[in-house]
């Protein structure tokens, strides 16, 4: 039986770099989700997103991409946007890289009854914009108060 000796000041560097990648991984506008079948990584679409009374509005920013690049799904009340970002140059020795490249997708359950025949996707500037109207019942409603009427 042999006995090891703990070194309290290894386990903390080797946590402190843990916790540092994490942080780098977290900051990134896209992280890697996992592996699809084919062994392909597909990164995570970091999206902005904010409600007013009648639409949904959700905004992600695709540089390099075409708009006929991107495809946006709703099946029931999942959305589902995805696309593949430039390959990077061939031929070339990179200083650096740290634009996306590759696939990525991006998948949440909108929580509101949405009109997808009204929904509208733009894009300008490499930044796409997707606008969903709320479905009637799912906007606010105004109820009057009236005056009770006094007896006599």
């Amino acid at each position: 039986m042999s006995i090891l000796r703990w070194d309290p000041i290894e386990n903390l560097e080797s946590l402190r770099e843990e916790m540092g990648r994490w942080v780098e991984e977290g900051m990134s506008p896209l992280r890697t989700i996992g592996l699809r079948r084919s062994g392909e990584r597909v990164m995570r679409l970091a999206l902005d997103a904010y409600t007013t009374d009648e639409e949904i509005v959700i905004t992600a920013a695709v540089p390099g991409m075409e708009p006929e690049d991107i495809e946006i799904t709703m099946e029931g009340d999942t959305l589902t946007i995805e696309g593949t970002f430039p390959k990077p140059l061939e031929n070339v020795d990179y200083l650096f890289r740290e634009r996306p490249r590759g696939r990525f997708s991006r998948s949440l359950t909108v929580n509101a009854p949405i009109l997808v025949e009204e929904a509208e996707a733009k894009f300008d500037k490499g930044v796409l914009r997707l606008v969903l109207p709320k479905a009637p019942e799912a906007r606010p409603k105004v109820i009057n108060i009236k005056p009770e009427e006094q007896e006599g």
